[in-house]
């Protein structure tokens, strides 16, 4: 067993945990353990190796300049005491020994079940972005964009950028309740221009609101062949060879939970300087709440500030976090999910993807702990990180409580 000791210990690299690193390390001792082979995250995930954000390259160099030890390909599982956590590497078991602890573990997207929603080729649409970030080819490929949220049309741009033939971008929500959204955008100007200029980016690729995908079917390979449309109670037929789908992001809290930290409506309560209900326990991005970049870059400044003791400075930074707060609370306002999409799955759709339990077994479930009991629903190597955000929405189920380890590990490592 490999062991590190550590002031400061921040789970996650990507951009709360790198700026809390930034603030915390002039002061103190830190350590990023982060699961990826690079730093980044999933928002500035390198793309074959390299980062391009300049916001993101500017803090990883600052990292590698020596100010900051960092842990790549370590995924943390559990936890042995107030002060210790392990994480599982190439070479092992790593024992993490800290004074206090940053979780800026991050978001993950929401799927919901369809028809033919596992098929090959229907993917997350981060996911599919990530793919063709590692090398996947795209270049000539019919992709269907759908869902909710705004990683659609930044997912849209990027596989059009790279070739891709993006047919279409559905996005579940209303036209009168993006409408009210963009017109509170004149608080954010550089959103403003963010988002005037990616839709110039993607003039000519329909986007249609009010629209979901219902189901996929196959082709004579068994891969996906094509993908069933509803809109304005019409149903089309768009042939395509991908569908990048997803439905907004869920806040990674899964290692707050574990250490026992207070979870309120899905997110990790903090006071004004980020700590959580344990003593030296802090979390900073997307497990407080889902409101973009720019509020995981404040948050995990004010969270490395507040842990080394520099509180007047951490401060100075609160109106600009309260600020994107507010723009998180429209942003997940405007794409809150429609009750129409809760009916989607028939009896035999795979809700379960890793203990292969259909809906129609579900139903006949009182609560996601009796789902566990009768199905095994939730219990395969995703710990429920796919099909518990997809049961709470459809069936309205809370989620039971996390227990180690949070991530499939090796049984040497326990």
């Amino acid at each position: 067993m490999n062991r590190i000791s550590t002031e400061i210990l921040i789970v996650g690299g990507g951009a709360a945990g790198l700026s809390a690193a930034a603030e915390a390390s002039t002061k103190a001792n830190v350590t990023i353990v982060d699961d990826n082979p690079n730093l980044g995250g999933q928002v500035w995930r390198a793309e074959l190796g390299q980062v391009k954000a300049p916001e993101a390259k500017r803090l990883i160099e600052q990292a590698d300049a020596g100010k900051v030890r960092i842990v790549n390909n370590a995924q943390v599982f559990g936890s042995n005491g107030v002060d210790q956590l392990h994480a599982e590497t190439p070479d092992g078991n790593l024992e993490l020994r800290f004074e206090k602890l940053i979780i800026a573990t991050g978001a993950r997207e929401r799927f919901l079940p369809f028809p033919g929603w596992t098929l090959p080729n229907v993917l997350g649409a981060g996911g599919l972005q990530a793919l063709v970030k590692g090398g996947l080819k795209i270049e000539g490929k019919r992709v269907v964009v759908a869902g909710t949220g705004p990683l659609l049309l930044a997912v849209a741009d990027y596989l059009n950028a790279k070739g891709a033939k993006v047919l279409l971008i559905a996005e579940q929500t209303s036209a009168a309740k993006l409408r009210r959204f963009a017109r509170g955008l004149w608080r954010q100007p550089a959103k403003m221009i963010e988002a005037a200029a990616l839709r110039a980016r993607l003039v000519g690729i329909p986007y249609k609101t009010d629209c979901w995908v219902t189901s996929a079917g196959v082709v004579s390979s068994q891969f996906l062949g094509s993908v069933n449309v509803f809109r304005n109670g019409i149903t089309r037929t768009v042939e395509c060879d991908y569908l990048a789908c997803g439905f907004h992001l869920v806040p990674n809290i899964e290692l707050a939970s574990l250490l026992g930290a207070k979870v309120e409506n899905g997110i990790v309560a903090v006071d004004e300087s980020q700590r959580t209900s344990l003593e030296n326990v802090y979390c900073a991005g997307e497990p407080t709440g889902i409101a973009g970049v720019e509020s995981s870059l404040v948050e995990g400044k004010i969270a490395g500030l507040a842990t080394t003791g520099e509180l007047d400075s951490a401060r100075s930074h609160f109106a600009a976090r309260d600020r994107t707060r507010r723009f998180g609370d429209a942003l997940n306002k405007a794409f809150a999910l429609r009750v129409e999409l809760k009916t989607l799955a028939d009896m035999k759709t795979i809700v379960c993807r890793c203990e292969d339990v259909n809906y129609g077994r579900l139903i006949e479930c009182e609560n996601s702990r009796d789902a566990k009991l009768q199905t095994r629903c939730a219990m395969g190597s995703c710990q429920g990180r796919v099909c518990g955000p997809a049961t709470e929405f459809i069936f309205g189920w809370k989620p039971g409580t996390v227990r180690p380890p949070i991530f499939p590990v090796k049984l040497e490592n326990l």
